[in-house]
């Protein structure tokens, strides 16, 4: 019988029938050997890798600190370091190796280690910022920039195109252009000022850093939630309240003012043909994204209003995280919009996040101090942020008449 040679494809010996090869055979069983041993040592290194994150899962949680995986894990550590003993040659070993995210600035004077604040490690921030977006209503809705500078700036533009019909032959005279004009939104500095006993931190069995971050989540959450709503500008972002004729910010938009709508008869103060009304004041592109937004008290004279046909125009949500509704769009509750009242402006309804911004600067500083308030540790942050008028078109107000 003639033998016909042995072809290599893709990789494995085609071997004719014709004849047994012994050599060959034992060649495509070592491919095969081969192949097997490869793929199984890759599945082997998979489920160890498994196993690994399992049990890095499960410290977490017993830590309370599941879903946050350090981004920048040797800072993370000498951050730890720096929480409980105040090491100096820890900061300055993280500003050697770390770079620029590790800089030491002082509090009192730039350069001393004994003195110097630490940027708080990136999984910090980023649990800060989810823990405030929870809280704050206002981070809910707005557009939210981070930024590692001082102040953000963005154009406004008037849209002031020009145009008209014109004859086939007929001259072309020039049209009216757009304006561009600059949006400076400053950033103001916030700050907590938690304590703890040394004594504590040496001996305490659980996560410091969780709870220095709730205590700093919190306290930042209550003041920012304030500024956004009624802040003048004065050490703090300018809020919604103030974009009005006559508020701090006034001057600050190109395009003017947020427009006010008047509720009418002081007799009625609010009713449902009010609230209507208010509500079509808002032009269509933006009501499709449109929120009402008003403290509780306010909901609970809105929800006890009734259409001409004796139904409430409020709808309770009956599902977890979903909001209520009025007149088919979503409420929004935050408790620094004043009360219904003479004058006032309790309730806002716009396209929050085309007409208002949040400005973060990056990072929050954490400076240790065992000093000045003995027994304890108080630990000071500071972060920086800013907010503003995006668009005065987005939102409107009510007014209560006098």
């Amino acid at each position: 019988m003639k033998h016909i040679p042995a072809r290599r494809r893709h990789g494995l010996i085609a071997v004719r029938a014709e004849e047994r090869n012994p050599a060959s055979m034992q060649q495509l069983a070592l491919a095969f050997e081969n192949f097997k041993s490869f793929y199984n040592a890759r599945v082997d290194a998979l489920e160890e890798a498994h196993d690994d994150l399992a049990k890095v899962t499960a410290v977490q949680k017993l830590n309370g600190n599941e879903g946050f995986r350090p981004a920048d894990p040797e800072y993370s550590d000498i951050f730890k370091s720096y929480f409980r003993a105040g090491d100096a040659e820890g900061e300055l070993k993280a500003a050697q190796k770390i770079g620029p995210r590790a800089e030491i600035q002082a509090a009192m004077s730039v350069g001393s280690n004994g003195d110097g604040g630490y940027l708080a490690p990136t999984e910090w921030d980023r649990r800060i910022q989810q823990a405030l977006q929870a809280v704050s209503p206002m981070r809910r809705l707005a557009t939210v920039r981070t930024t590692g500078v001082n102040a953000y700036s963005t154009l406004w533009n008037d849209d002031a195109w020009g145009s008209g019909w014109v004859g086939e032959t007929a001259a072309r005279a020039a049209t009216a252009t757009p304006t561009l004009a600059p949006i400076i939104f400053g950033a103001g500095e916030i700050y907590a000022n938690a304590a703890i006993t040394q004594r504590l931190l040496d001996d305490a069995d659980m996560n410091l850093e969780l709870w220095l971050a709730d205590s700093l989540d919190s306290q930042f959450a209550k003041q920012e939630g304030i500024a956004f709503i009624s802040g003048d500008g004065v050490n703090k972002p300018f809020g919604l309240l103030q974009y009005v004729t006559g508020g701090a910010a006034a001057a600050q938009h190109p395009a003017g003012v947020i427009e006010t709508v008047n509720s009418g008869s002081a007799a009625t103060i609010l009713n449902t043909d009010i609230l209507v009304d208010f509500n079509y004041k808002l032009k269509a592109p933006y009501r499709q994204n449109a929120t009402w937004l008003m403290n509780s008290q306010t909901a609970g004279t809105l929800a006890k209003f009734k259409d001409g046909d004796g139904n409430y125009i409020w709808r309770e949500s009956l599902l977890i995280g979903q909001p209520s509704t009025l007149l088919g769009r979503p409420v929004e509750i935050d408790e620094g919009m004043p009360n219904i009242a003479a004058n006032a402006l309790p309730i806002a309804f716009g396209d929050f996040q085309t007409g208002f911004l949040i400005n973060d600067r990056l990072g929050t500083r954490i400076l240790r101090d065992p000093y000045s308030n003995k027994p304890f540790v108080n630990f000071y942050a500071t972060r920086r942020v800013g907010s503003g008028l995006l668009d005065p078109n987005a939102i409107k107000l009510l007014k209560i008449s006098a």
